[in-house]
């Protein structure tokens, strides 16, 4: 499936409480001193909102002076409320090495607090953790396992590694129906971004090089699956 490991891409993101407090900026901008005093105020009183808010704070370098390891501070301080977003954070710092010693293990233990919440983010990690065995023995199985939780939700790149282990036979049986289907609902991702288009030219690709491995009656159930398919819910997906 993946030869190599992917370079991660920081999807760090602001909690409602942060957009709330500092609505009229965003990453790269300054909010006012008193924006940050009221983040701090109600992050200090314990509120994991404002506490995980505080993190990105520190760690996009807004309002305050970058600093990874009062990320990591304040991530852990929220994860540990069971914060998931601050969760799966924590597990890309350790993973990355960013502000704090790199740790698969610790990496896992946090995408899988994440993960266990619904969160796509930290269900695709705990998958890619599996696949390349990195803080949990290799496990195609388990990588399967999910990728699929987050494919199912929409996460098109979930959906291009599970495409992709259909395509090999890594941790199921090879399928190229159930590739194609997964590959090709990853090519159909909103382009947001010139990095999300290269992402997008890279499930078309391999959609469509798949394809011509396939007969043409393969093909035209492949994209009926995908033309019927819906995402679901992580709470459908447990009750399954």
């Amino acid at each position: 499936m993946k030869t190599a490991k992917r370079g991660r891409t920081a999807v760090l993101a602001f909690s409602v409480l942060t957009l709330t407090l500092i609505a009229p900026w965003g990453c790269g901008q300054n909010p006012e001193p008193e924006v940050i005093t009221e983040l701090r105020r109600q992050a200090e009183q314990g509120d994991a909102e404002a506490q995980y808010g505080l993190g990105n704070a520190y760690y996009y370098g807004d309002g305050v002076p970058s600093d990874n390891q009062e990320a990591v501070r304040w991530f852990h301080t929220a994860a540990e409320q069971g914060h998931a977003e601050a969760q799966f954070d924590l597990g890309f710092m350790y993973a990355t090495g960013d502000g704090v010693q790199r740790n698969d293990q610790a990496a896992v233990r946090w995408y899988r607090a994440a993960a266990e919440q619904g969160h796509t983010y930290g269900q695709y990690s705990l998958g890619d953790a599996y696949h390349f065995g990195e803080g949990v023995p290799q496990d195609d199985q388990e990588a399967v396992r999910w990728y699929r939780a987050a494919a199912e939700q929409g996460h098109a790149e979930a959906q291009y590694d599970l495409g992709y282990a259909y395509y090999f036979g890594e941790g199921v049986p090879t399928d190229y129906v159930q590739a194609h289907k997964w590959l090709n609902l990853a090519a159909a991702r909103t382009v947001e971004s010139a990095e999300v288009e290269l992402d997008v030219q890279r499930y078309r690709s391999a959609r469509d090089e798949l394809a011509e491995e396939m007969t043409a009656s393969q093909i035209a159930e492949a994209q009926r699956l995908a033309r019927e398919w819906q995402p679901k819910s992580w709470k459908q997906l447990k009750d399954d």
